[in-house]
């Protein structure tokens, strides 16, 4: 998936995070990319053999996921795709520590992960934003659970709101707010706890399109700035190409890895970059064989090509 270089902007010595550098994006003008130390050996989050089954209240097993091994450096951008029920934000509450494997080992610095930790944040696509608080008060509320000295709060609020351009609402209620402004709150509220890992399950999908395309250039200035590793679960194959150092495809249930993807096209992208719609079209072509899949056990008959 290596674009051709002819087409490439001038901005494409950009690197990500997981590639040896931070961006740091400036308005009118190229990433400027700062050096970081040698990057371990050891991956950030380490999926090894893992394997889910559920048991059903008749004494039946489903099982979830199968044999998923993977790998996600620091500060990497992982997107993961597949057909619905293929055990996509399963994964990411096995990472968060909701849920433990049936077999297989979740690692997160090479530590085994047995319960919720506040190294990791899991932000759904219902936002889970407290009504009867104040936007600023959403955003501490965070750090409170994770025991942030009260005399650092405010500070930290002031400066997370300042991420996510929302400074001027940090006394406003979050009926008072529009969708992509409260997706914005719940993002500063993950980001001031200071997570190493980010872990998103469709939390763009309820967005209308504009509002979508301008958090995913909040979400990639964000991560750029603060090098912190995000796992991304999406149904829309150009979001994830859009946003995604490396794209992972799931089967159709039981989950399995098909098939990953990297994707190497500069940054910043856009969603009707040809680059960008190319490549999610050769991943779109396997996801269209899961779901196919999908339709096939759900109806019962076979969906031609």
């Amino acid at each position: 998936m290596t674009p051709n270089p002819a087409s490439q902007p001038s901005f494409s010595e950009h690197r990500s995070p997981a590639r040896g550098g931070v961006a740091r994006w400036k308005s009118g003008a190229a990433p400027a990319v700062l050096p970081l130390p040698a990057a371990s050996s050891t991956p950030k989050v380490w999926l090894k053999d893992i394997s889910l089954t559920y048991r059903g209240n008749n004494g039946s097993r489903l099982l979830a996921l199968d044999s998923i091994n993977l790998q996600v450096k620091a500060g990497e951008f992982l997107c993961i795709v597949g057909p619905s029920g293929c055990g996509k934000s399963t994964l990411l509450h096995l990472i968060a520590g909701l849920h433990q494997p049936s077999h297989g080992h979740v690692l997160v610095d090479d530590k085994l992960v047995d319960a919720p930790g506040t190294d990791r944040i899991l932000i759904f696509q219902e936002l889970g934003l407290f009504p009867w608080l104040t936007v600023g008060g959403n955003v501490e509320f965070g750090m409170k659970m994770t025991h942030v000295p009260k005399s650092e709060r405010q500070e930290k609020i002031r400066y997370y709101l300042r991420l996510v351009h929302l400074s001027q609402f940090q006394n406003s209620y979050i009926h008072q707010l529009s969708g992509g402004m409260r997706q914005r709150v719940a993002l500063a509220r993950a980001l001031a706890t200071e997570p190493d890992v980010l872990l998103m399950d469709e939390p763009f999908a309820a967005l209308d399109a504009q509002t979508r395309d301008l958090l995913h250039d909040e979400l990639e200035r964000i991560w750029a700035e603060t090098g912190r590793t995000i796992i991304f679960v999406t149904h829309n194959v150009r979001e994830a190409v859009r946003l995604g150092d490396r794209v992972a495809l799931f089967t159709f249930r039981p989950g399995r890895i098909k098939r990953e993807f990297d994707i190497d096209l500069p940054r910043p992208r856009h969603l009707e970059d040809v680059t960008v719609a190319k490549s999610a079209r050769e991943i779109l072509d396997e996801l269209r064989e899961e779901i196919n899949r999908s339709l096939e056990a759900e109806y019962g008959f076979e969906v031609r090509q």
